[in-house]
Order: C-alpha cells, then structure tokens, then sequence
C-alpha cells in the first residue's frame, strides 16, 4: 500500500510546485507585453508570443531533473530564466530548490548566475526601463535572497524530519531490542529456576531408583525406604514445580515461595541424606550474610548434591562452609569416586553455566573441576562485606 502511495504523493509535489513556478511568471509576463509599444507583438517584439513562452516551457520542464542533478538544472534554470519574464518562477524554484542542499558554494554560483543574467534580459525586449541601476540590480537580488532563504528553510525542515524520523526508528530498534532482551532474560530466568527447584529433586529419585534395581540384596525393609523416598521426592518435585509455575505465571492467588537462604542448607542435606547420600556439611559460619550471598551459597550446595546424585551416587560427598564478615564466604561441594554402577542420568549441561551466572552476578567466583582421586570438586568465593563498609556505602 505505502508503494502506491508514496510515488502519487511525490507526483503530486512536483506538479504543484512547476504549476506554482508557470503561474508566478505570468503576471511578468503580462506586464512586459504591456510595456511593449503598440504593433510590436506583429512586427519586431514577435519573440515575445513565441520564444518567451518556449523558453519558459523549457525551464519548467528541466526542473523535472532537478532532483537528479540538482547544481547541472539549477544553473541551466538560473541562466536562462531572465530572458523568459514567464520563466521568473521557474528561476526562483531553481534557486530554492538548489538552497534545500544547503551547500554554500552551489548556492553562491547559481546566485550570481541569476543576477548577472537578469542584467543583460532587458535588452533583449524593445522596453526602456526608467528605473535607475541600482535597483535593476537590487530587485535580482532581492528576489533571489528571498528564493535562497525560502529554500534554506525547507533544507533546513527536511533535515529535521529526517532526524525525527531517524531518531524514531532508532527508538523503536532499541525497542525491539530491549523487548527481545527482556523475552531472552525471562526465559533464562525461568530455565534457570525450572532447573534449581526439579534437577536436584529429581536426580536423588533418580538415584533411589537405581539403587533399587541394582541392588538385589536388599530387605523388605530397606526396600520400602527406598520406594518411599521415592515417592516423597516425586511429591515434593509436583509441589516445587507448582510453586514456580505460580509465580512465572503471576498467579495473585498464590503468595510467591520463600526464597532459599544459607540457613536452609542443613535441611537440604539432610534431604539428601534420607535419600541415600553420605553427606557431610562442616561449616564455620556465625553470621548471617546477604540474601544475595545466601541465595547462591544455597545453589552452590544444591548444584553439588544434584550433580553428586547424577554422576557419583554412592560416593562420600563433604560440603564446607567458611567465611566472616569482610574476608568473603568460601564454599566447596567435594566429592569421592563412585562406588556403584548405575545407568548414567541424562543431564542438561546447563546447570553449572547458570550457576557460573549466578556467582558472577554476586560478585564472586566459581571454581569446578575433576580431583586427582576421580572425584570432582565444585567450589566458589563469594564477597561478604563487613557490616561498617556497608554501612559508609
């Protein structure tokens, strides 16, 4: 639609301007046939019915071209427009339309070009001019000053809206932008979330089950255990995963779930304990840091335990926390070899890139690798300020 429109709407521009530049001239027109004396137009003053017309014809229409080859047109326009009286528009169009570019030395040749040409249009007509000199010179200039200034100013419009529209359509990039980046964020959020409250649910069910098939030995008892934290672990994963899909959702009905906290490693362990891990939590800590640094202590723990119950279950897993107030918390999630042969658990392999995430937006450090026993060591740093720089900050 805006393809058919657009070139009607340019027609419709140049038309009007070529039919205003036709109607200025002909009132010069008219008054220079006045001025000629009587019998003229059938005898000596014939170009004034037949050239002057074609001259101006001519103007007009090379205006059409004034867009592709704005200086060439203007000065042509320019020079030849004073010896045409029905031509006075076309030339003054030439020099606004020249003056819309703005650039000085254009405007300045086209400009004498006029004003020295209109010096020598009078001799061409059999009319005695009575005004003195200078004003045969100052009426040119004049008249091409208020063309220069009129085009100027439409120069001058043109680039402020085009600058608008530049700075428009730069604000709605960046508004895409910012849409897709916050669409980006949010689902790296929600992955992010999906992952820390079901992976580590899910892998210690995962890890019961295989104990319960490989394990043949087992007592009655020992089975029921087993297939009881199973199903507690399922329940729990439903109930974790409702809570999340509440708030993703921003169900005003369900009030948003406590977040995780440094005080609720001990029961986190002790999950993974019922759950047939062999873990050990020491810790030095005394205080209670930020709810940043708490949240991601927590997620540290819970990444290890998760990966511990995926890639090493059976294996002794020691979990250390230390630190005080403006010396930083450490935090490390050790584990040994495995001791069973399971069926390895599919994995993301996103956990520890959003936990590297997490860590980095705390200001801290991650650390994770193989140990020289096969096992594997998952440690961070995080920041801790004391509580009299908190305070001055």
């Amino acid at each position: 639609m805006h393809t058919d429109v657009a070139p009607s709407l340019r027609w419709w521009q140049q038309t009007w301007r070529l039919v205003a530049a036709a109607a200025v001239g002909i009132p010069f027109w008219l008054a220079s046939g006045v001025q000629l004396p009587p019998g003229c137009v059938a005898d000596t003053c014939s170009r004034y019915v037949t050239i002057d017309p074609l001259i101006a014809l001519g103007c007009l229409t090379a205006l059409l071209w004034r867009r592709r080859f704005p200086f060439t047109v203007a000065l042509a326009v320019a020079i030849a427009s004073p010896v045409s009286a029905l031509a006075t528009g076309a030339g003054l169009l030439a020099l606004s339309s020249i003056s819309t570019r703005r650039r000085p030395v254009e405007i300045g040749v086209v400009g004498l070009a006029y004003v020295t040409a209109s010096q020598f249009a009078g001799d061409l007509y059999a009319v005695q001019l009575a005004a003195p000199v200078w004003m045969q010179l100052a009426i040119p200039l004049l008249s091409a000053g208020i063309a220069v200034a009129i085009g100027m100013a439409v120069g001058a419009r043109r680039v402020e809206v085009r600058s608008l529209r530049d700075r428009a359509e730069s604000a709605e990039r960046e508004q895409s932008a910012r849409a897709a980046q916050a669409r980006a964020l949010e689902r790296n959020r929600i992955a992010r979330e999906m992952h820390d409250v079901l992976a580590h649910r899910i892998s210690l069910v995962a890890m019961q089950a295989g104990v319960l098939d490989h394990r043949r030995e087992l007592t009655t008892e020992e089975n029921g255990v087993l297939i009881r934290g199973i199903a507690d672990g399922a329940h729990q994963s439903l109930e974790e995963l409702r809570d999340v899909l509440g708030v993703l959702r921003a169900d005003p009905d369900r009030p948003e779930p406590p977040q995780p906290s440094l005080d609720g490693i001990p029961e986190l362990v002790a999950d993974a304990r019922a759950s047939g891990l062999d873990v050990t939590l020491s810790t030095t800590v005394t205080e209670n840091p930020s709810d940043v640094v708490g949240r991601t202590c927590y997620r540290i723990v819970q990444e290890g335990l998760t990966n511990a119950a995926k890639h090493a279950p059976g294996a002794r897993v020691h979990i250390v926390i230390e630190g005080t107030a403006g010396a930083g918390l450490h935090v490390s999630v050790r584990n040994a070899p495995t001791t069973m042969t399971t069926t390895p658990l599919p994995t993301s392999g996103f956990g520890l890139l959003g936990l590297a995430e997490r860590v980095s937006l705390a200001g801290g450090e991650l650390d994770h690798h193989p140990t020289l026993d096969n096992g594997y060591l998952l440690s961070a740093r995080l920041p801790w300020p004391s509580h009299h720089h908190e305070k001055r900050a």
